[in-house]
């Protein structure tokens, strides 16, 4: 294949949506959108697997019209993917779709990108909080170091499902207390709001019908209701607080560096800043970076990854 016609694709993909750009051999990005998002937990189940495969037609027909005639080599992170195994099951679904250079496209941690867009290998630690939470550490030897990240029912302390998941509980403890409790409570408002119905036969369904990003959207709702409820603004602090325990793991474990801390759930309120800030040593230089933009590095990685034929370290 002619060096020319080869792109990289770039994904950086969540439980809530699937970032992607497609660059060109000289690193110029020629397009980027979002898609459904999409997790290695899907490729263990019928359900996961339908709704994986989907999306992937979805991708395909966004990128269909810039990759026409072309192959192209894919730079990847995914929540939730495991080793070699999960990666050539998940590879093979991407060439059911796409023309993909196997030999040079990367599937692996959303964490692997997500660090390399803030740091160098070795130079500091990044909080990541979307739907979920974990902290990475990328050495200088190139191997991914983690803390966190064990999902909603183990973990993910203070990202958007984790906080979701504690307003929720907090509303109906208070209404085994007190009946009709939740009427006094703007949060608790704004949550039946948005799932559509005040009693418990609604929450369930939400809850343990639904998906993790889903649920995770709910923190919005907490979010928007902290300027008139005090519960509100307790809990997005101590979603801060949460996120500084993670980047204290690190510096336990590898000494004292700068920390980034990232992801969407840093836009629901400056409290989660607030808490995070409260949390860290004060010695510690703190960067508040919402959006990597991931998936844009993902997509330059792609095509270093082709010129050179080896991942970056």
């Amino acid at each position: 294949m002619n060096e020319i016609g080869v792109m990289g694709l770039g994904l950086d993909a969540g439980g809530s949506q699937t970032r992607w750009a497609l660059a060109d051999v000289h690193g110029n990005v020629l397009a980027q959108g979002h898609v459904a998002g999409m997790s290695g937990l899907q490729l263990h189940t019928d359900h996961g697997l339908i709704a994986l495969r989907a999306t992937l037609q979805a991708l395909a027909q966004c990128v269909d019209h810039q990759i026409r005639g072309r192959a192209f080599c894919v730079y990847g992170g995914f929540t939730g993917l495991g080793e070699a195994r999960d990666q050539a099951r998940l590879l093979a679904l991407f060439q059911e779709q796409f023309p993909v250079l196997a030999s040079t496209s990367t599937l692996t941690h959303d964490m692997d990108i997500a660090f390399r867009s803030a740091f160098a290998p070795g130079a500091g630690y990044l909080v990541y909080a979307g739907t979920g939470s974990i902290s990475a550490f990328i050495d200088a030897r190139g191997q991914l170091h983690r803390a966190g990240g064990r999902g909603g029912v183990l973990g993910d302390e203070g990202g958007g499902y984790w906080i979701a998941r504690e307003a929720l509980a907090w509303v109906w403890r208070q209404e085994d207390r007190s009946p009709g409790a939740s009427q006094r409570s703007p949060m608790a408002q704004r949550l039946f709001a948005a799932m559509g119905g005040d009693d418990w036969a609604c929450t369930r369904q939400y809850v343990y019908g639904g998906d993790r990003g889903t649920m995770g959207r709910l923190a919005l709702q907490v979010g928007a209701s902290a300027h008139e409820d005090p519960v509100a603004r307790d809990l997005l602090l101590r979603a801060g607080a949460a996120l500084a325990e993670l980047a204290q793991h690190m510096l336990h474990r590898f000494g004292p560096r700068p920390v980034t801390a990232a992801g969407r759930a840093l836009l629901l309120s400056p409290l989660l800043e607030q808490g995070l800030r409260a949390a860290l040593p004060d010695d510690i230089v703190l960067r508040i970076t919402p959006d990597l933009a991931a998936h844009l590095t993902a997509a330059h990685l792609a095509i270093h990854h082709n010129k050179t034929g080896h991942q970056p370290p």
